[in-house]
C-alpha cells in the first residue's frame, strides 16, 4: 500500500512538472508571435493616437497612400490626410495647435520659416519623391499630342498673344485655347508660375480650380483644353486625359517615371515634393515620430505606386537616420 502512495505521488509530481514545462513553451511562443516584423527580434511598439496631415493636392495620393498601409500596422493611430494645398496648408500647420504635417510641392519660402520661428515650431523638411510637371490634353485632341517647352510657356502667358490653338501653329485648329490649372493656393501653381513661367502674368481667362478631379473633369470634357498639374494626377486619369510630349530641345519626352528624375530627360519639369513636420509635435506625440519614420522608410515603394519618381536611397537613409536622433 505504501509503495502504492509513493507511486500515485510521483505519478502526480511528474504531472505538474509536464504541465508547467508545457505552460513555459506557451509562453514563450505567445512572446515570439508579439515580436515586431523588424527582423532583430525587437518587439513593435504599439502606439495610439492621432497623425494630422494636411497641404499638397499633388502630394495628397502619396500621402493617402501611406496612412492607408501605416494604420493597417498601427491599428490604434488614426491618420487624417486631407489637401488644403500648399500654401493654405501652411496657414494650418504654421498655427497654435496647428497640424503635425503640412505636404508641400514647393519648398517652405522665408516667411514660413519666419512665422514658424516666431511661434516657436520647429520644422524639419522631409523630401519624399519627385514628381513631373505634366501638361494634360483631351482625348480628342490629336494635334497637340507633341509641344516644345517653349510652345507650351506661350500657351499660358499673357504676352504670348496665343489665343487660339492656329495661333501655336498654323496648321492646328482655329479654335479658342482653353487653360486650366490648380488655384493659388497649390505649390503647383507656385513652381509652375514662378519657376517655369518665370512670373510673367497668366494668359487672361485662365480657368484655375482648388480641386484636382475637377480640372481633369473639365478637360476630359473639352476638346480644347490643356492643363497643367502632377504626373500623379495624371497617372490615375490615362483613360480620361492625354498627357503632352515636351520637346526641351532633343526631341519629344513623354512624362514618365522613368524620365521624372534630377538628372531625367524630363528634368526641365521635375520637382521635389515634401511634407514638413512640426518636429515639437513628434517629440510630444510618439506616434507622430513614428509616422514620420515609417514615411521615410517607406517613400520610395509607396511613390512607384501613386505615380511619383523615387529619390536615391542613401538620400532617404540619412533623413531616417536624422529623425531617429529625435527619440
Amino acid at each position: 500500500m505504501k509503495s502504492l502512495k509513493k507511486f500515485n505521488l510521483l505519478a502526480m509530481l511528474l504531472a505538474a512538472i509536464i504541465i508547467a514545462a508545457a505552460c513555459g513553451n506557451g509562453n514563450a511562443n505567445e512572446n515570439e508571435n508579439n515580436e515586431g516584423g523588424n527582423g532583430d527580434g525587437a518587439a513593435t511598439e504599439e502606439l495610439e493616437g492621432s497623425v494630422v496631415i494636411d497641404g499638397s493636392g499633388t502630394v495628397y495620393p502619396f500621402m493617402a497612400r501611406m496612412a492607408e498601409n501605416y494604420m493597417g500596422e498601427q491599428e490604434n493611430v488614426s491618420v487624417e490626410v486631407s489637401r488644403a494645398g500648399t500654401s493654405a496648408g501652411f496657414s494650418k500647420f504654421l498655427a497654435e495647435n496647428g497640424t503635425d504635417f503640412n505636404d508641400a510641392s514647393r519648398p517652405i519660402k522665408d516667411e514660413e520659416k519666419a512665422k514658424a520661428e516666431e511661434l516657436g515650431i520647429e520644422v524639419q523638411e522631409l523630401k519624399v519623391a519627385l514628381d513631373g510637371l505634366t501638361f494634360v490634353i483631351n482625348k480628342e485632341n490629336d494635334w497637340a499630342k507633341e509641344l516644345t517647352e517653349q510652345e507650351i510657356k506661350d500657351i499660358f502667358l499673357a504676352s504670348a498673344g496665343k489665343q487660339k490653338w492656329s495661333d501655336v501653329r498654323s496648321d492646328f485648329p482655329d479654335e479658342e485655347i482653353k487653360t486650366y490649372g490648380p488655384n493659388e493656393n497649390h505649390g503647383t501653381y507656385e513652381f509652375f508660375f514662378e519657376n517655369i513661367l518665370e512670373e510673367q502674368d497668366l494668359v487672361k481667362g485662365i480657368n484655375l480650380q482648388q480641386d484636382y478631379s475637377t480640372l481633369v473633369d473639365l478637360v476630359s470634357k473639352d476638346k480644347n483644353a490643356i492643363a497643367f498639374f502632377g504626373y500623379g494626377y495624371y497617372a490615375s486619369n490615362t483613360d480620361k486625359l492625354s498627357a503632352v510630349n515636351v520637346d526641351f530641345g532633343n526631341g519629344p519626352v513623354e512624362p514618365s517615371v522613368d524620365t521624372i528624375a534630377e538628372d531625367g530627360d524630363y528634368a526641365p519639369f521635375t520637382r521635389p515634393v515634401f511634407s514638413y513636420l512640426n518636429v515639437n509635435n513628434a517629440k510630444e506625440k510618439p506616434q507622430v515620430l513614428d509616422y514620420a519614420i515609417y514615411t521615410m522608410e517607406n517613400a520610395n515603394a509607396v511613390a512607384e505606386e501613386t505615380g511619383f519618381a523615387p529619390l536615391p536611397e542613401e538620400e532617404l537613409k540619412a533623413t531616417v537616420d536624422a529623425l531617429n536622433n529625435l527619440k
